[in-house]
């Protein structure tokens, strides 16, 4: 006969690996309608009920989707009557990254109508080195090149917020929310040949759960000169991942001729 031990550990596998699959509603279940959640990244005072917490996945499962693992690698369970608490380690990143480095797990439980459900939940990453954080970063904008000679929209779109603000060559003055900068990604990318991208000067900052990096584009297209632009992206660690908020793109302005130039090599 199963004890209430044995029953909160299959629900947090289950729970597990229904993140892993990227179904919602599977990592929703056995959550109670007050959940509180701590998470990776802001807000600080935490995220509050099953709606807010509902909406928090989306965004990950995108970057999951890029190949990161989520598996359980520890599991400890304390059962009273009707509370009960649980503390985990986690495999929670990409190919490549720090293979010691896990996503720490706390989980406050308590009984409803007989059954556990999850009332607390608490993710957290030690502080990182920041030269590993540079490193991610760095992947970011390799997987970046990599998606742009694949032509994979999906891929370029996957380290990009939901909220990212993008300042781009042309018109409108800014580009807001991913479904725009998506729209200008998809317009690069339909062009006749191949498409590759590389920032051969790329210098990062990190602090703490905030990077920036910056240097100057290179875009070929099949058949056409190189194009150089000048770029800017800030990045934030938001569940363990990095993804771009921000990007400020210009082409010089020569004042000589009154237009900008982007064959202007550096």
């Amino acid at each position: 006969m199963a004890t209430d031990d044995m029953r909160i550990r299959t629900l947090i596998e289950r729970w597990a690996e229904a993140v892993h699959r990227g179904d919602l509603e599977g990592v929703v279940a056995d959550h109670a309608e007050d959940i509180v959640m701590f998470d990776v990244p802001p807000p600080q005072e935490g995220v509050r009920g099953i709606e807010a917490y509902r909406e928090t996945w989306p965004p990950f499962f995108r970057w999951q989707a890029q190949g990161a693992c989520f598996e359980i690698v520890s599991l400890e369970v304390t059962a009273g009557a009707d509370v009960a608490f649980a503390q985990a380690l986690l495999r929670c990143g990409m190919p490549g990254e720090d293979p010691g480095n896990r996503l720490r797990l706390t989980l406050g439980l308590r009984k409803e109508g007989g059954r556990w459900v999850v009332a607390h939940e608490h993710h957290s990453f030690p502080i990182m080195d920041r030269g590993a954080a540079e490193r991610e970063v760095r992947q970011v904008h390799q997987r970046w090149f990599d998606a742009t000679a694949a032509k994979d929209l999906d891929g370029m779109m996957a380290s990009v917020a939901d909220d990212v603000v993008s300042y781009e060559h042309e018109a409108p003055l800014q580009y807001a929310g991913a479904a725009a900068v998506r729209e200008v990604c998809a317009r690069g990318l339909g062009v006749d040949g191949d498409v590759s991208l590389a920032i051969p000067d790329l210098r990062v900052l990190v602090g703490d759960d905030l990077a920036v990096a910056w240097g100057l584009n290179r875009v070929r297209v099949a058949g056409e000169a190189e194009h150089w632009s000048r770029g800017t992206r800030v990045f934030e660690r938001r569940s363990g991942a990095w993804v771009m908020v921000h990007q400020h793109l210009s082409i010089p302005y020569d004042l000589k001729t009154g237009e900008a130039r982007a064959d202007l090599s550096p």
